[in-house]
């Protein structure tokens, strides 16, 4: 079969078990290992790929960013994923405002593109994944979003898709498209005859809701009908959106845009219930607003937890001193007229007497709001690694005036069931998205959640509503359809799919041919997992155990982003879903829970060399610490994986080179004009480039004369000063002491008398290298020579120039197994600065206050560490350089440079290492340069 298609293919063809096994989830409770795995080119590889498929009844799944959260992008299917190579603007009609797509590209990528020409146009549909979510998933799952109360759906957003039918037939499904292409006069034709025998159903049946995403969309084709429009111009886009790959493969789109509003404003309302809040919707709608978006408490409670989202929360009005129980968001827009924003919040506040309310019109503090709002989804499953809340019941559409009796009504059932829920998402239009809390490693809460996703489909039903509103039927809600619609219905839906798909090869099993309820319990991502009990380097109490650190990446695919925060650098670089952060965290779970297989005592194969191949390209930034919502902290892990491997099978001489290269440089330092020649001889270069696989373009850091000796002559002692105790990590000691001379000069400047001591290693180079055990020992070690200065209280901080050594003292070393009590450590981590963040912090305390007089010159631009950005923050950086520059700083967007300690060093990582440097960091840098 591989062979065949890779001679058919001009993309790529994997087939082997850890490829399959990366497109084996989504965002969803799902597992289901696919045939295979197809990037196309282009739509010649499509449609080359169908045909032969559709020849043998091969199964087919089209695929984009791998959101989907009911498990429609999970199949035992080859999986077509358009996200790596088909993702570009075809063309751009602002007259007719348009924009031709590819199918791969995001919805943020296309609204990029179109500020970027200055446009003033954007494409409206904003689910929360916009950041990764594909046009094409947009299309097949009819995506809306917070605004489509003024925006409508993908369906209203869509003036034509181009599809290719099993067959390798192509065509346009758009007004008109009769008259052009007979394949679409074809297919209208029929579809007209379905939906003139089911007509009485189908007007019957379907819930007369703006936003329901159940089944395929023939009420639409219906409209036009009724319309009067003619068979020949019959658009049957609309049945295309929400059909989850079922009729056709998506290989462009031509989407409507709408005019950027010229103003905007946001309230934030908090409500000391979920009932009260739900309670104000219909008046909050009578105001004007153009979205009211719901967080309940256990969002808050998540993003309390979480290390980018917690800082929003000071967005949120409280209520006394109390936590809010819930929170509303309702935006105000409008196009021409300024003062609609202002008379939409005097109406608000008119109603909202007594209320806590916080208004907001700027967009960066609106754009922080937003951004607690959109990551409500992956947010919750930071909470807890047992009973956590799922995605089966989370899609209901409910007419607002019934939104308070439907949530009542299923706090009730859930409550019956022992477990609570979690609320959030668009009230305005009665989408709320409600997630159970269950363990599905536990039979019990399985059959509760087959009870649960029954009475709630029934309650939706007899609140006018449906269970499906915009993330699709797929295997959570599929089995339900026969039990919403009844069997006319469903026998309408089976020829729609037979009109297009006569041979059912794509993606079987969604919307028709289902399954009985039971199998909604079925093919979950949980089954297989089985976390093997071992001694783990690091504690993971803060996940809930190893095994809750395994499980913890929900697949989300937030690290599919490709603009904003840093994560994921390798995935930007490649666009290849094993270089992902979930891909990673896939593959992490996959092997440490035996699916890949085991070795011969029955325990995880930790030498599994696919493994090892995805892990390899990670930079162990630690940006998905922080950006990624559930905490997903890959690098602990990869460290971790990379240990256990070396515990057992033993070291090899690049990592143990890498991780002590403390050693190294000391040793280099002592001799240092020699030591610099000799790394300059050619021959002995290349013998070393070959050793240890480094890149020759790189040059190797040069060696200086240690900082100790230095310093011990320079500086003198004083013991009426306060002090402070500068760390001597690896490369400011022994490679370039000037940055520690320069440390020194400044803190002597601001009062400190400045001690350096011998205290040893952070042990960051071993920890990134899996030298776990070393690393343990070595902190052990530093942490006892540090400890008489942590303990004194004339010690006013312990400094640091690099952040990578302080990132070890303030996370790695609180998570693995040292010695040193943890309340030593955490006091070091309480006690220990960068030092531009000990200046800037303490500014108004220092013992001196030398002026600062303001320097002339260029721009100046400061690039924050990675280590840095994602766990503390560059803000002091910035606003110390500011203290000296003025407004000459510009800083960086987040970006990675692409060097991560030794990661860059490598041969074989080279042009990736320079790719990610080259996206955000090397082009400002560049241009500002004389």
């Amino acid at each position: 079969m591989a062979g065949e298609l890779r001679r058919l293919i001009r993309g790529q063809v994997r087939f082997g078990e850890h490829d399959r096994m990366l497109y084996a989830t989504d965002a969803s409770i799902y597992q289901v290992k696919p045939l295979g795995v197809v990037v196309p080119a282009d739509e010649v590889d499509v449609r080359n790929l169908l045909r032969w498929c559709d020849r043998r009844r091969v199964p087919v799944l089209g695929r984009g960013g791998g959101t989907s959260l009911a498990g429609q992008c999970v199949n035992a299917a080859i999986v077509c994923d358009l996200s790596q190579m088909c993702r570009e603007v075809i063309s751009f009609d602002p007259a007719a405002r348009t924009l031709h797509v590819q199918p791969g590209i995001s919805i943020d990528q296309v609204n990029r593109w179109l500020a970027g020409g200055d446009s003033n146009l954007f494409f409206a549909p904003d689910p929360a994944t916009a950041a990764q979510c594909a046009i094409g998933g947009a299309i097949g799952n009819n995506a809306a979003g917070a605004r489509s109360l003024r925006y409508g759906r993908t369906s209203e957003n869509l003036a034509g898709v181009e599809i290719v039918l099993p067959g390798g037939e192509k065509t346009w499904l758009d007004p008109g498209a009769g008259r052009r292409c007979p394949i679409a006069l074809r297919l209208a034709r029929e579809v007209v005859a379905l939906a003139a025998h089911y007509d009485d159903e189908i007007r019957a049946r379907f819930p007369k809701l703006n936003r329901r995403n159940a089944g395929y969309g023939i009420d639409l084709i219906l409209h036009q009908l009724d319309a009067g429009v003619p068979e020949e111009d019959l658009d049957l886009s609309g049945l295309i959106c929400g059909s989850e790959g079922t009729l056709g493969v998506i290989v462009s789109a031509k989407l409507k845009l709408h005019p950027l509003p010229r103003a905007k404003g946001l309230a934030i309302i908090s409500f000391p219930t979920l009932e009260e809040s739900i309670d104000s919707v219909i008046g909050i709608l009578a105001t004007g607003a153009i979205a009211v978006e719901l967080l309940d408490e256990e969002v808050l409670t998540a993003a309390a937890g979480n290390n980018v989202c917690r800082e929003y929360l000071d967005l949120l009005p409280p209520i006394g001193a109390e936590v809010p129980k819930a929170v509303l968001y309702v935006e105000y827009q409008n196009e021409s007229d300024d003062d609609a924003i202002a008379r939409g919040f005097q109406q608000l506040r008119a109603l909202m007497v007594g209320r806590p309310m916080n208004l907001f019109m700027d967009a960066a503090s609106m754009a922080r709001a937003w951004a607690l709002r959109k990551a409500g989804e992956p947010l919750l499953h930071g909470l807890g690694a047992h009973r956590k809340p799922l995605t089966f019941v989370e899609d209901n559409s409910i007419p607002v005036k019934n939104l308070s009796r439907f949530v009542r009504e299923f706090k009730r059932i859930v409550g019956e069931h022992g477990t609570r829920a979690a609320y959030w998402a668009h009230v305005s239009v009665g989408v709320l998205h409600v997630r159970p809390m269950l363990d599905l490693h536990d039979a019990g809460d399985r059959d509760r959640m087959i009870s649960i996703a029954q009475q709630i489909a029934d309650l939706a039903r007899d609140c006018g509503g449906v269970m499906s509103g915009e993330h699709g039927d797929g295997r959570a809600r599929g089995p339900l359809l026969e039990r919403f619609y009844g069997p006319a219905i469903m026998e309408c839906f089976r020829q729609i799919k037979c009109v297009f798909d006569p041979n059912s090869i794509l993606n079987p099993g969604m919307i028709v041919s289902a399954g009985e309820i039971g199998s909604i319990a079925e093919n979950l991502r949980t089954d297989p997992v089985k976390v093997p009990e071992i001694e783990t380097f690091f504690n993971y109490a803060d996940q809930e155990g190893f095994a809750g650190a395994v499980e913890m990446c929900n697949g989300a695919g937030v690290c599919r982003k490709t603009a904003g925060g840093t994560m994921c650098p390798s995935y930007r670089g490649l666009l290849d879903e094993r270089h992902s952060t979930r891909g990673r965290g896939n593959a992490l779970r996959l092997a440490i829970s035996g699916q890949l297989r085991r070795d011969d005592s029955g325990k995880p194969d930790f030498a599994d060399q696919e493994t090892i191949q995805t892990l390899d390209l990670c930079l162990s930034c630690k940006a998905c610490r922080s950006e990624c919502p559930s905490n997903v902290d890959i690098a602990r892990l990869k460290a971790e994986y990379t240990a256990q491997r070396y515990h057992t099978q033993g070291t090899p001489l690049h990592a143990r080179l890498f991780g002590h290269i403390r050693r190294l440089n000391q040793i280099g330092s002592a001799m240092p004009g020699a030591s610099n020649w000799l790394a300059e001889q050619p021959l002995l270069r290349r013998f070393v480039n070959k050793t240890l696989g480094l890149a020759a373009q790189r040059s190797l850091p040069r060696y200086d004369r240690s900082l100790y000796s230095r310093f011990q002559r320079r500086v003198a002692t004083n013991n009426q000063r306060p002090k402070v105790v500068l760390f001597g990590d690896c490369f400011m000691t022994y490679n370039e002491p000037r940055i520690g001379i320069a440390a020194i000069r400044v803190l002597g400047a601001l009062g400190y008398e400045v001690v350096l001591p011998r205290v040893g290693c952070c042990g960051r180079a071993m920890i990134s290298v899996g030298l776990l055990e070393e690393a343990i020992t070595t902190a052990d070690r530093t942490l006892r020579q540090l400890k008489a200065f942590v303990d004194d209280p004339e010690v006013r901080g312990i400094l640091v120039a690099e952040p990578s050594c302080l990132a070890s003292f303030k996370d790695d070393w609180l998570t693995l197994k040292l010695k040193t009590p943890l309340a030593e450590r955490t006091a070091l981590a309480d006690k220990a600065y960068l030092i531009e963040d000990f200046v800037e912090r303490n500014w108004d305390s220092h013992p001196n206050r030398p002026s600062i007089r303001k320097s002339a010159g260029g721009a100046v631009i400061l690039h924050g560490h990675c280590h840095q950005k994602a766990l503390w923050g560059d803000a002091t950086s910035s606003a110390i350089l500011s203290r000296m520059v003025g407004n000459r700083l510009h800083v960086l967007p987040s970006g990675c440079c692409g060097m991560a300690g030794s990661f860059g060093y490598m041969a074989h990582r080279y042009e990736l290492s320079m790719k990610i440097g080259a996206l955000s960091v090397f082009p400002p840098i560049s241009a500002a340069s004389p």
